[in-house]
């Protein structure tokens, strides 16, 4: 074996010397005081790998391959890389202040959102079905550790419904994976590609493999464990799950359809419109009648799936591109709207009802005003960033010319009316609706403060500074 090989797969390897450092730092700090000091290093741990796995994307420059091609990275991948890394940091800085109320299992923490990067890293990069499944148990496995994290019983519940699925789904996705095999004898994407043909067998194949996927992207009708998983999981963990599982696994079905399944087009182009349009339709219905906010912020993300994926409909280039650039901005979006879940639940005995939010501007106004731009941005409001990543991703729905294309762009565009109305019930709780006790004013923490101020900016900039999409558009599939 060639080992210098490994040299084209630097993304992962930082992260595991990452994890390697992180495991280190927690056996040296797990018996002393001075847990705070090593929170601080694990997170400069953390914030170096992020930088490491951005510089080695950006040096590569071009499609590199690794192992006969079981790994593949290309610029596309590569970017994404760096956008999920990126709202990892924001993940582990606002998690802090809880991480530092569990300090005898805060290292097992991070490692597990570095394992589960590193299976999201392996997925989105491999060249193969087998090491694709991998990869995707890399991830899901520490995802179900995380979510039943807190040891309770809403956690626990949660942790065995999405584990169950996730095994159900996984199953699935092997039914469909040994269809593909039987059919073309290999699992090699590109060989799979040039030997595919539409026929009873690849055909359910393909409906299998993308019931799986479609698990982890929380699309209708593969949802359901998704509002139970996201109230019981720890806030910070429910954010991570909404974020950045959820990009990966959109830009990896969004790789695999178009490069493997691109010969059975015409039938999984009408399976994505059927899908959308359900996904965006259903769960904004849903939400409308939530009264838990993190019940609440599932549907919304099951909403917000359906316009990813409006993204892939195009079959282009255009749409790899706003795919990403819509991960971009959701993350910042959503992750400031956990943010903000996350230190009102702290001061607030645990609550995460929306009730707990009226009149909140009285007491706390500029947590008030955050969570307005963040649900604004995520309801595509302009001029916020969250409107031109909509634009971008109805542009690509569109770019092929299909009359089914548009009516589905329409439906899109009709639900973001529906969105906006539900995400202004939770800023009618906090400006409009009267209570006598009100949640009392506090300060937040140093590590919210940086997360809402990362999350905030991107909201603000992400839409205006052109050269961001740009730079996104300008790497290739």
């Amino acid at each position: 074996m060639n080992y210098g090989q490994f040299f084209n797969m630097l993304p992962e390897c930082f992260l595991v010397l990452a994890l390697i450092g992180v495991f280190a730092l927690d056996f040296c700090y797990s018996k002393n005081s001075e847990t705070r000091k090593g929170f601080g290093l694990t997170v400069a741990l953390l914030l170096v790998a992020v930088i490491g796995v951005t510089v080695s994307v950006l040096r590569q420059g071009e499609t590199v391959t690794a192992f006969g091609g079981l790994y593949v990275a290309s610029p596309a991948v590569g970017v994404m890389k760096i956008i999920l890394a990126f709202g990892t940091i924001i993940v582990a800085i606002m998690s802090q202040s809880w991480v530092e109320t569990r300090q005898r299992i805060a290292g097992e923490f991070y490692m597990l959102i570095l394992s589960t990067l590193l299976g999201m890293f392996v997925m989105m990069s491999s060249g193969n079905f087998l090491l694709f499944f991998l990869g995707l148990e890399m991830a899901s496995v520490p995802l179900a550790c995380m979510v039943a994290f807190d040891k309770n019983r809403n956690s626990a519940e949660g942790a065995a419904k999405y584990i169950l699925v996730a095994t159900f789904s996984s199953g699935v996705m092997l039914f469909g994976i040994s269809f593909i095999y039987a059919a073309t004898g290999t699992l090699y994407f590109d060989d799979v590609a040039a030997q595919l043909y539409a026929e009873p067998l690849t055909i359910m194949g393909l409906v299998f493999f993308f019931s799986g996927l479609g698990f982890k992207i929380s699309l209708v009708p593969f949802h359901f464990w998704t509002a139970d998983t996201y109230q019981g999981a720890p806030t910070p963990v429910t954010g991570y799950l909404s974020v950045i599982s959820k990009g990966a696994a959109a830009i990896t079905l969004c790789i695999i359809l178009m490069k493997v399944f691109q010969p059975l087009l015409e039938y999984w182009d009408y399976m994505l419109y059927i899908v959308i349009v359900l996904s965006i339709t259903v769960a904004n219905l849903f939400a409308i009648r939530q009264s838990e906010l993190k019940r609440f912020m599932a549907f919304s993300s099951i909403s917000q799936a359906g316009y990813i994926m409006l993204a892939v409909v195009g079959n282009n280039q255009l749409g790899v591109a706003a795919l990403t650039y819509y991960v971009l901005v959701y993350i910042v979006a959503n992750m400031a709207v956990f943010t903000v879940i996350n230190v009102v639940e702290r001061n607030n005995n645990g609550r995460t009802d929306m009730a707990a939010y009226n009149g909140f501007y009285q007491t706390n106004p500029k947590l008030s005003f955050l969570m307005t731009l963040a649900l604004f941005s995520l309801a595509g409001i302009p001029p916020f960033a969250g409107m031109f990543s909509k634009f971008f991703v109805f542009m690509a729905g569109v770019q092929n010319g299909d009359p089914m294309a548009y009516f589905v762009v329409f439906i899109a565009l009709v639900n973001t009316v529906v969105s906006l109305y539900y995400y202004l019930l939770i800023v009618k709780a906090m400006y409009i609706t009267k209570t006598d006790e009100p949640l009392p004013a506090f300060q937040s923490d140093e590590c919210t403060k940086i997360a809402l101020g990362i999350c905030t900016a991107g909201i603000a900039l992400f839409g205006v500074v052109s050269c961001i999409y740009e730079w996104i558009a300008s790497a290739g599939l």
